[in-house]
Parts: structure tokens; C-alpha cells; sequence
């Protein structure tokens, strides 16, 4: 099947750098096109070509209303809309636009992201798991913001574990808050790149935004507030326990780890694990899980991502043969000895 789709503006857009959106159109629908004169011509499948022409009736039409797509964010829109056909163009679009982030119009860029949000939207409490890049702590800080400009909550409350990434800094000079704001920054990140510095400020001395380690959540209750939990992979089950009871009325909890960055010393649980074999089943939580392909940095840490993962899986399968070696000698020496 064959049709044509006319593209009178943003046609450079469209195709990207080196081609790089038309080829993913191309490669996830299974079509090939073809550029004409003033429209593009698609050929493949029935249901795979309405699908693409859909997606590109989309594009032009948001394209004549003055819609610019910025360097990557077509791509990652058509990440979305090509692997899953229940969403629109249009209305990833529009997403962003419905809700007040502050300075941003922030936009999920994949489908685990779009999830991510919708769970967010509708339970009170969810845990995000997956690899650094994929968007977990910046689109929750997004939330708590859109949240609290809508009034929808009185006060944001940002923690995490102020534990050392494999490192030993030794002692830090400054007050209490200066030696833990170290550890809190890529929240204070986020957090400036939706509001100006001075709302920030403001709003920090006011502790309408309260940003502190789960130390200093102990014996309280969190009510009218939207509380992210960040780097939760480095909390203790005690701690994870503690902190998912401050939670009060009014209230919703995002809870944010990677998993396979655990920097809690030798036996020691991490409290994210524990409460995803605890409360997996709990009405009103929900868990929300990223891969490598969410990963929305460098395209570089996608691919270094990839291969810890491919290294990790070598590695526990060599260990298994190992193991299972050494069983097997030992069972053949017991029963020499016995012989």
C-alpha cells in the first residue's frame, strides 16, 4: 500500500540529524519512504503505512500551529507513538502543555516515562526502578512542581540517603545543611531547572520546598506534601520502612532507585528490594520499571548501560558453571572416599 503525506514546512525536522527520525518511523513501523517534491510517500503494510500517516498528519498539523520540535524531542515523541499505538502525536504533545512545570513544558520521551507519569497521576505511592539517564528523579521533581503550582499539595519535600558512592570523603567543614547538600544535589538540579533560582531560594526559606537525608524524616508525618524519595537503592529496609510511613494526608510518595548501583556496605539489604517483594501487592502503589531503552542522556550511556548488563549476565553465568563445577568434583571425591 501507498500513500502520500504533504510536508510543506518542517520538513528538516522531520527527517533529523542524518535522517535519524525518518529512519526510526522507517525501521519500527516496517515501511519505507520516499521524498517527493512537497510531500513524503510511504509503502508498506496497510495497517503499518494508516499508522505512519497518522503520526505525520499529526506532525504537520502541530508544525502549521506553531509547534517547534526541539534538537532530539521528535525523536523521542516518535520513540513513543511508533511502539505504542494507543497514544497520538498530538496528545504526547498537548501532555506537556496540559500541566504547569514552571519554566519547562516537559513531555515524557518514551513509554516507561509516560507510564511512569500516569502512575504518579493516579496512585499515592510509586516506586520508579531502573538505570541512571531514563528520567526517574527529574520528571518526579516535575510532578511534585506541577503539584504544587496547581495547589494540589502545600509543600514538596525532596530526600535521600547521604551515602558515599564507593568513596570515603572524610570530614566536611560547614553546618549540618552545608555537609549534607552534597549529596542533594541533583534534586536542587531539577529543581532550578523548572523554577528560577530566586523561586527556589524563596521557597526554601519559607520550607515550602524541603530538601534533607532520610535521617531527618524520623517521627514525622508528611501531610498536603508530594514527597520523592530519591536514590533509594541506598537506603536500609529500616529506613525505607520509616519513610513510607511518614506519609500523611493529602500526600503522595515517589519512591526512585537503580538497583544495580547499591553503595550500602556488605550485608546490608537495600530497602528499595525489600519493599518491591513486600508491597508488590498493596492496593494504591504502584511499580514502574526503565531499561536501557528509556536511557534520555547522551546516546552513548544507552549503549554503557547495555553492556554493564551484558558483562553482569557473562559474569553470573560463569560463576553459576564455576559453582556448579565445583559441586560436581566435590560429589566425585566423596565418592572416591567412600569407594
Amino acid at each position: 500500500m501507498k500513500v502520500s503525506v504533504q510536508i510543506s514546512r518542517g520538513i528538516e525536522s522531520l527527517f533529523g540529524t542524518h535522517d535519524e527520525n525518518i529512519r526510526l518511523l522507517e525501521d519500527n513501523l516496517n515501511i519505507s519512504t520516499q521524498l517527493l517534491d512537497d510531500s513524503i510517500e510511504l509503502d508498506g503494510a496497510e495497517a503499518d503505512v494508516a499508522r505512519a500517516e497518522e503520526i505525520l498528519e499529526d506532525y504537520v498539523s502541530l508544525v502549521k500551529e506553531g509547534q517547534v520540535f526541539n534538537n532530539g524531542d521528535l525523536n523521542s515523541y516518535l520513540r513513543v507513538v511508533t511502539t505504542d499505538r494507543d497514544v497520538s502525536l498530538r496528545a504526547l504533545v498537548n501532555s506537556g502543555r496540559q500541566r504547569n512545570f514552571g519554566k519547562k513544558m516537559i513531555v515524557p520521551k518514551t513509554i516507561n516515562q509516560r507510564r511512569y507519569i500516569e502512575a504518579i497521576e493516579r496512585n499515592d505511592m510509586v516506586f520508579g526502578i531502573g538505570p541512571a539517564g531514563t528520567g526517574k528523579t527529574y520528571l518526579a521533581v516535575a510532578m511534585a512542581v506541577s503539584a504544587l503550582l496547581a495547589k494540589r499539595v502545600n509543600r514538596i519535600v525532596l530526600t535521600r540517603p547521604a551515602v558515599e558512592a564507593g568513596e570515603r570523603l572524610g570530614f566536611l567543614p560547614g553546618t549540618l545543611q552545608e555537609k549534607v547538600d552534597p549529596y542533594l544535589r541533583p534534586l536542587y538540579d531539577a529543581l532550578f531547572d523548572m523554577l528560577d533560582i530566586d523561586k527556589v531560594e524563596k521557597l526554601l526559606e519559607r520550607n515550602i520546598i524541603e530538601v534533607a537525608p532520610i535521617a531527618f524524616m524520623r517521627g514525622r508525618t508528611l501531610n498536603d506534601a508530594f514527597v520523592i524519595v530519591d536514590e533509594a537503592q541506598n537506603s536500609t529496609s529500616e529506613q525505607m520502612k520509616m519513610l513510607l510511613t511518614r506519609v500523611g494526608f493529602n500526600s503522595k510518595m515517589v519512591v526512585n532507585g537503580d538497583v544495580t548501583q547499591i553503595d550500602l556496605p556488605l550485608g546490608k539489604r537495600s530497602g528499595i528490594l525489600n519493599a518491591e517483594e513486600v508491597l508488590r501487592s498493596v492496593d494504591g502503589i504502584s511499580f514502574v520499571y526503565f531499561d536501557e531503552r528509556d536511557v534520555v542522556r547522551h546516546a552513548l550511556v544507552q549503549r554503557i548501560v547495555r553492556a554493564y548488563e551484558r558483562f553482569q549476565e557473562t559474569a553470573g553465568a560463569r560463576q553459576l558453571s564455576l559453582t556448579l563445577g565445583e559441586s560436581e568434583n566435590e560429589a566425585e571425591a566423596a565418592q572416591v572416599t567412600g569407594a
